[in-house]
This record gives structure tokens, C-alpha cells and sequence, in this order.
């Protein structure tokens, strides 16, 4: 296996197609030997402004060509990048700027106040003429980005991706086809390790990205822009996959491949839409962001029964999965136990977590070979044929909408407001099968004030972990371990207006 940097990669493929478009956004576009030039350009500014090989740059952009232009410029001055959701609160921005002891952050004029404690950059004008090559080296095994997650002890952990784990997750890939006939959507928030896929495999294939525009893209104008950018390949979360086809199914009649994961895809809404559009490849792609977005994928053929649930598949290229009973041996095929990930796309561990990072990536001996192994937490089965069904957690772990959510974590923010005296969050499925995260709250007094509560929440956690709901009881369940019996939590009265104000 031959392993390359993404920037070596990027490179390679600007040698190959200069003159093609290598990203689109809003009637504007640059060809690869401009994003080359202009992120050189970048480079240039990263490395004046004292950023070294191996430091740290937050990147907290709108999805636009400067947040692509920002991410290969990094990556050239041999820095890695942590990407900031611009609409996350300025505790939890404060937070990854303390953690990963960022050198520099490129961001808008409007937030320099947000960035006031490190060097705030912003991506320079597009040159007139070409940048001088910037020459940092980076290798494949350097780091090229920090992504945070949910954490159950109440702190968000990050991971740190290798230059190689990208590589190896968009180069010849055995899930996707990707030429340089391709126009990939981007639609993912750069926090989120889909971003990786969307933005990697279309630029280190020669692709053409096409940026969808800033902010969230409706169901009903989705079809619009896939049509009018002539887009062949995107990715959804489950939720906005199904909600996609409830809306406009005809939205996917363009696309040579539809890409789904994060959560458990729907069987009727697969097979309605490989109903309607038989050709249309469908693939659910399964990946823990320390796996490098996908482990294992499953492409769904035309014939193919499903029943039960949608398979998570096999392993990509140059990745190791194995099925293991509580003892870590291995287990036949049939037999459910936890997935464990091996191979090129498994990341370095986590950013100054070294007692996280020994519980969760350890090395196990399989047929006599040694390998360094992700421990997924999640409960699968292989198939006599050698595809793995995905069962459920081993813990209290939840995915909404592709983020991975810790409980843990969203309860600790929720101890710190005045008017909790505890705390349970969890996912309940709403009426209109929607899966929605809802916190039951035991009051410190007689109440308390909802409004109080989702701000405090959201001063502190990005959306996606704030609860759609807020529901009261005089007390929590409780197992006989002494856990919180989340499974006894009552259901929120979805019709009820207090449930949300």
C-alpha cells in the first residue's frame, strides 16, 4: 500500500487537470491551478504569522470557497486544522482554542473578537498572479486535523487524523466510484468528519466540489441545487436522507450515487428509492470519526432483499474489522459482539487524552498478525457472506442526525444551571418518526424556566446537542446498578407546548 499526504496528493492531481474546475460555489468557481496558487498564497501569510509544521489552526468559515482555499493552505504549511461550526456558541469555540493550543485561527472580520486570545487571519483576495510555491514537508503520517467530539465525562474530546487516513479513505476507493467526471455536493458542516469525504475525495480525484450555499439547505431546495449544479454524488445524514425522499424524491433523479449513514437508515425508505430510481447506487456508510468518517459501507444492489435493517457492509480498502466477545477473541460468524476497527483508516488517538486514547485503541493479535485496533462500542454480527449487520451501543452513546452525542456530556452542562438539581437526556422518536434529543429534568425548586435553561445550554453546546424538549419529573429511574434507567424515562408529550417553551 502506498501511502501519500493530501498535500502530495493535492498536487498530483493539479499536475494532472490545472485547467479543471476544482470547486463551484454560487456562480463562482476556481480552477485547480487556483486553488494551488491561492492557498500557497495562504501558506505564505500562515507561515509569516509564525505558524510552524505541526501547530494548530482553527478554521471557522461558512461553507464557501475560502473555507476550501483555508484547509489545503493549512495543510501546505504543514499545520493541521480544527474545524469551528462559526454557529457554535463563544464557550464552546473558547473551549477548542484553549484545548488544542491553536497558533493562529482564520476567520471572518465580524468575529475577531471571538479569536481575540490567538493571531486572527483571514484567507487573503484571490492573487492575480500565481504564489510562489510553498515547500513545508509534510509526510503521511503528520497530523492534518483535530475534529472534537462529544465526551462522556462532560468534555469534548478531539480526535487527530493523519494525512494517510485521508488518503486512504478517498484514493481508489472499493465503496464509490470517483472520477474526474464527478460533481460532489458539499452539504456537511465542516466540524463534521462527512466533510472529510465530501471535501478530500473530490479534490484528490479530480473532481469538481460544489459548495452548497452557507447555512441550512431545505429539503424542498435541495433538488434545485443538485439540478442546476449538475451534481452526481452526495452524502446525507440518515435523517436528512429520509426526510429528502418524504419531501422531494425526485431530487435524486440526477445522482449516479447517493451515500447515507450516521444512524440507522429506513428500509421502506430505501426501497422506495431504489424503486424509483433503480439505477441510482445507494451505499450506507458506517465510520466513528476516529476511523476517518467511513470503516465499512454497503452498497445496495437492485435485487437485494432487505428486511430487518440496512447492512453497514465491509470494510473499505486497507481496513481490518473483527468481531470479538467480551474477552476480545473473536467470534464465528452469527454470533453478535463488538466491532473492532484495524487498518489505514484509524486515526492517531486523541489530543492530550492518553488514558482515553489506551481504553480505546489497543492492540490485538489476529491470525498471528499484531494490529492496533479502534474499540467501536458498537454491538455488530457478520453474515455467513462476510457482511456486518449493525445490532445497537454497548453504552449509553447515541448518533442524531450523523453527530455523536455523549449524554454524559450535555448533562454535565445541564448540573451547571441553578435550577437542575439532576439531569438525564436521551432520544425519543417524534410523531412524524423523527428521532429528537429530549432532557428530563428534576427541579431544584419548583420549577424552572425552559427558556433559561435552552439558553444556558446553548451558550455552552453546539445545536445539535441542545434538546429539542425539556421534560419534568420529581426523580430519575434508577437501575439496580445504580444507573440512570434511561429506557424508563417517560415519553414527552410531543403536543404539549410546554414540552418546548
Amino acid at each position: 500500500m502506498t501511502t501519500r499526504s493530501v498535500t502530495r496528493a493535492f498536487r498530483d492531481q493539479v499536475a494532472r487537470t490545472p485547467r479543471s474546475v476544482a470547486v463551484s460555489a454560487e456562480g463562482d468557481a476556481v480552477t485547480y491551478e487556483e486553488l494551488d496558487s491561492w492557498s500557497d498564497a495562504l501558506a505564505w501569510r500562515l507561515a509569516e504569522a509564525g505558524v510552524r509544521p505541526g501547530d494548530r489552526v482553527v478554521v471557522s468559515l461558512p461553507r464557501s470557497l475560502e473555507l476550501v482555499v483555508a484547509l489545503v493552505g493549512v495543510l501546505k504549511a504543514g499545520a493541521a486544522y480544527v474545524p469551528v461550526d462559526p454557529a457554535d456558541p463563544g464557550g464552546r469555540t473558547a473551549l477548542v482554542l484553549a484545548d488544542s493550543a491553536a497558533a493562529a485561527a482564520l476567520s471572518t472580520p465580524d468575529r475577531a473578537d471571538t479569536f481575540a486570545g490567538v493571531v486572527a487571519l483571514e484567507v487573503p483576495p484571490r492573487p492575480d498572479v500565481p504564489a510562489a510555491l510553498f515547500g513545508a514537508p509534510v509526510a503521511p503520517d503528520d497530523l492534518a486535523y483535530l475534529m472534537y467530539t462529544s465526551g462522556s465525562t462532560g468534555k469534548p474530546k478531539s480526535v487527530m487524523v493523519e494525512h494517510r487516513n485521508i488518503t486512504n479513505l478517498v484514493s481508489s476507493p472499493n465503496f464509490v466510484d470517483l472520477t474526474a467526471d464527478d460533481r460532489i455536493l458539499q452539504l456537511a458542516p465542516v466540524a463534521f468528519d462527512a466533510a472529510t469525504f465530501e471535501i478530500w475525495g473530490a479534490l484528490l480525484n479530480g473532481a469538481r466540489l460544489v459548495l452548497a450555499p452557507p447555512g441550512v439547505v431545505h429539503a424542498d431546495e435541495l433538488g434545485d441545487l443538485l439540478r442546476d449544479n449538475g451534481v452526481t454524488t452526495m452524502w446525507l445524514t440518515a435523517a436528512l436522507f429520509h426526510r429528502q425522499i418524504d419531501v422531494d424524491v425526485e431530487a435524486f433523479a440526477g445522482l449516479r450515487t447517493a451515500l447515507a449513514g450516521g444512524d440507522v437508515l429506513s428500509v421502506p425508505h430505501v426501497r422506495l428509492l431504489r424503486d424509483t430510481y433503480p439505477d441510482l447506487r445507494i451505499v450506507n456508510g458506517y465510520g466513528p470519526t476516529e476511523t476517518t468518517t467511513f470503516a465499512l459501507c454497503h452498497g445496495i444492489t437492485p435485487g437485494e432483499e432487505l428486511t430487518g435493517s440496512v447492512p453497514i457492509g465491509r470494510p473499505l480498502q486497507n481496513v481490518d474489522v473483527r468481531v470479538v466477545d467480551g474477552d476480545g477473541a473473536p467470534v464465528p460468524p452469527g454470533t453478535p459482539g463488538e466491532l473492532l476497527i484495524g487498518g489505514a483508516g484509524v486515526s492517531r488517538g486523541y489530543w492530550r487524552r492518553p488514558e482515553l486514547t489506551a481504553q480505546a485503541f489497543v492492540e490485538r493479535t489476529f491470525d498471528g498478525v499484531t494490529g492496533r485496533f479502534y474499540r467501536s462500542g458498537d454491538r455488530v454480527v457478520r453474515r455467513p457472506d462476510g457482511v456486518v449487520e449493525f445490532l445497537g451501543r454497548t453504552d449509553d452513546q447515541v448518533k442524531l442526525r450523523g453527530f455523536r452525542i455523549e449524554p454524559g456530556e450535555v448533562e454535565a452542562v445541564l448540573a451547571e444551571h441553578p435550577q437542575v438539581r439532576e439531569g438525564a437526556v436521551g432520544v425519543r422518536e417524534h410523531h412524524d418518526g423523527d428521532r429528537r434529543l429530549v432532557a428530563w429534568i428534576v427541579s431544584a425548586g419548583e420549577d424552572f424556566d425552559r427558556p433559561s435553561l435552552r439558553a444556558h445550554l446553548r451558550a455552552h453546546l453546539p445545536e445539535h446537542m441542545v434538546p429539542a424538549g425539556f421534560v419534568a419529573v420529581a426523580e430519575l429511574p434508577i437501575t439496580v446498578n445504580g444507573k440512570v434507567d434511561r429506557k424508563a424515562l417517560p415519553d414527552p408529550d410531543w403536543s404539549s407546548r410546554s414540552l418546548y417553551v
